[in-house]
């Protein structure tokens, strides 16, 4: 009588397989991480742009520049915090920080105001950031 092929893996060639797996995984979570924070940056950076943008809009309409996000619809991403840290006739200010990066900021003023306590912004008109 002849005997039937057995079919399967053996347990050698799961193990190989497992081992390239995780070599795999070895690369790519920390390559993700790297682009996940980048994205959070990005974000913050973004909504300080679009945040100057709404307020030129905001003086052009009222004559001043407003600290209330919802006056101004203001959209925020999520995960984004932003703060009008000071709005007058003549300048504002602001800052962002994003709960996926931890002890990152930015910041950005315009007109006579000056950047907020802690905020890394240094020239006029320009979002600058502590990464």
């Amino acid at each position: 009588m002849m005997r039937q092929a057995r079919r399967g893996f053996t347990l050698i060639e799961l193990l190989i397989v497992v081992v390239i797996i995780g070599i795999l995984a070895s690369i790519a979570i920390p390559k993700f991480s790297a682009v996940r924070h980048k994205s959070f940056r990005s974000s913050m950076m973004s909504d300080l742009r679009n945040l100057a943008v709404t307020q030129e809009v905001y003086h052009n309409e009222n004559f001043s520049y407003s600290n209330s996000i919802t006056a101004l619809e203001a959209v925020v991403t999520e995960g984004v915090t932003l703060t009008v840290t000071e709005a007058s006739n003549t300048g504002w200010a602001a800052t962002t920080t994003h709960s996926g990066v931890a002890g990152e900021q930015c910041g950005v003023f315009n007109g006579s105001a000056t950047a907020a306590n802690g905020s890394p912004a240094t020239e006029v008109g320009v979002v600058t950031c502590t990464f």
